[in-house]
């Protein structure tokens, strides 16, 4: 074969980066397509292509103004679901079809020629890594390419962040208040804001810290551990122990059969009962529960949980579920724990862990008084507070309604700006300085200190020589000019990466798996200065820019700004 001097064809070119990088995915909601977006993007999109401005190149930038809850931070996620959005992204002649219909006056048919060839292989996209801690201001996505093509993607990708970003934080500060050792159960499905706001909800708490979830569907998809066991429902449908009809258990090494493991469970309620050591007089415990404990038992040796205060926590639940979990350990099972729903958590969670001791000591059962004991019942931040303080014995915690909602906070508020067309750098202005945005493409770095923490955010104009280690670095407030700082940073991460270079030959970043992602979170929150990151009244996190960009910006907003004139 005869070598080519002009090197290798195109097609060639997309074969070798198909191996390099593998076809991406589509996004998981079916629901995400090119019409997932506002009407005035499509109105915008017509305008720029009758005005022959539809391929100027145009640098966006996405982010936010304000951390949400009241805190310093904010945990970065929904960029695995904007790649796959990004690299799918095509218009069929349905969509087409409708958006002429939709758009005001009657296009051309040019326009819906350019639409049929719209995809996103001119559009780069620079990203913080999805999980990590960001701060206001700093983009958490830069987005270049045809002005046109960007603008269709603003609503989706912002509406992909939005809540992603929020419910995580939302996560992850349900996270620094149980504390590490406990176990977080992601419960808000039934809740959640519709089937998508349930399963954005699951995954996304899982990034932020939570443990396992109980939404089927997102274990299916997402790989989360899923938990869950019975609801009130279950022991209340039991009326008597009559109702067992299959008594028999098999031991768990298979060697024997407990033919009759009602009757083991009544003898250790009967033990427990004569015993001085429980405050359990004969009779007291409900019947029908501990038929429904004995059933779940039956059903689930290995993984017998039971929800304990359906009838009354310490006189009848807890009782009962010790008789059954006795009666397992017996054939060599482990029963896992109790769960709580109502009434004073700290108080039965402190009283049903003395029981456990008690049974320990009583009956010779190693490790029975570390016994899992579950809480659920609307848990938010304030009230796992409140039992932090009180003092409690709950190992893991249910949450639902004030997690996957955010309750405490609507929306993040992401916004889209553009920052560059041509080369040439924009500014949005307002009276507003909280709303006046920074201009140009840039890059971005945080500034570690000698304790290893990070100290501060760095923009900086991209033909800028980026911040050095032990270099004395100025950095300055964007608007405030009295607020400035040098830093002699012993680290420096720069924090925007490629994950989608289109058609281009440059590297990006291949995205990484959830257990990855959350993986991340947990080490940025670990890394983070504990004033930054409490809960109430946290020390503002600083995000700067360099001296050379604050004079840009101030030169740029003096020369956009219309001077009045007194008369």
């Amino acid at each position: 074969m005869e070598r080519r001097e002009n090197g290798p064809t195109m097609a060639e070119k997309v074969v070798v980066r198909q191996r390099r990088h593998p076809p991406i995915k589509g996004p998981t909601n079916p629901m995400v397509t090119p019409l997932l977006t506002d009407l005035y993007q499509f109105t915008m999109a017509y305008a720029y292509w009758k005005a022959g401005k539809h391929n100027d190149r145009a640098v966006f930038d996405l982010f936010f103004r304000k951390s949400p809850f009241g805190g310093e931070y904010t945990v970065f996620a929904g960029l695995d679901e904007c790649i796959r959005f990004i690299a799918n992204y095509r218009l069929t002649e349905d969509e087409i079809s409708f958006v002429c219909d939709a758009l005001p006056n009657k296009c051309e048919e040019g326009f819906l020629d350019y639409l049929r060839k719209v995809d996103c292989s001119d559009v780069e996209v620079y990203a913080v890594p999805e999980g990590s801690i960001v701060f206001p201001r700093v983009p958490l996505l830069r987005v270049e390419g045809p002005t046109a093509v960007v603008q269709l993607l603003e609503t989706t990708l912002v509406n992909l962040i939005n809540y992603a970003s929020l419910v995580a934080t939302n996560a992850a500060r349900h996270r620094m208040v149980a504390g590490k050792s406990k176990i977080l159960l992601e419960f808000g499905l039934r809740r959640a804001q519709g089937p998508d706001g349930g399963i954005g909800a699951s995954k996304y708490c899982y990034i932020g810290g939570f443990d396992a979830t109980s939404n089927v569907l997102a274990g299916q998809l997402f790989g989360i551990p899923l938990r869950g066991t019975h609801s009130h429902a279950f022991v209340s449908s039991f009326m008597s122990l009559d109702e067992i009809t299959d008594k028999s258990l098999r031991s768990l090494d298979g060697s024997t059969v407990c033919v009759n493991f009602l009757s083991l469970v009544r003898t250790w309620l009967n033990k427990i009962q004569l015993s001085s050591s429980f405050s359990v007089t004969h009779g007291e415990t409900n019947q029908s529960e501990l038929a429904a404990f004995t059933s779940y038992a039956l059903a689930f040796p290995s993984n017998f949980l039971a929800l304990v205060d359906t009838y009354d926590v310490l006189r009848s639940g807890v009782p009962n579920f010790c008789a059954v979990a006795l009666a397992l350990r017996e054939l060599g099972y482990k029963a896992v724990g109790i769960r709580l729903d109502s009434g004073d958590l700290a108080y039965l969670s402190s009283e049903a862990r003395k029981f456990f001791h008690a049974i320990e000591k009583e009956f010779k059962v190693p490790g029975f008084g570390k016994t899992s004991i579950t809480a659920s019942n609307d848990l938010n931040e304030e009230t796992l507070d409140h039992l932090n303080k009180q003092g409690h014995e709950v190992d893991s915690f249910g949450i639902g309604t004030y997690l996957v909602t955010c309750y405490a906070q609507a929306a993040l508020g992401c916004v889209f700006k553009l920052v560059e067309i041509n080369n040439q750098p924009r500014m949005k202005l307002s009276e507003d300085v909280s709303k006046v945005s920074i201009p140009c493409k840039k890059r971005c770095f945080r500034l570690y200190g000698k304790e290893g923490y990070p100290l501060v955010d760095i923009m900086i104009g991209e033909n800028e020589p980026p911040p050095m280690v032990s270099e004395r670095i100025l950095c300055r407030h964007p608007f405030i000019e009295s607020k400035r700082a040098y830093v002699v940073p012993q680290r420096v991460e720069e924090l925007l990466q490629c994950y989608w270079s289109g058609s281009s030959d440059k590297e990006r970043v291949e995205l990484p798996p959830l257990k990855d992602i959350r993986a991340r979170c947990m080490e940025q929150v670990e890394q983070m200065r504990p004033d930054h990151m409490r809960r109430l009244n946290p020390t503002p996190y600083k995000v700067s820019v360099s001296g050379k960009l604050y004079d840009f910006i101030h030169f740029l907003w003096l020369n956009e700004a219309p001077v009045g004139e007194l008369q």
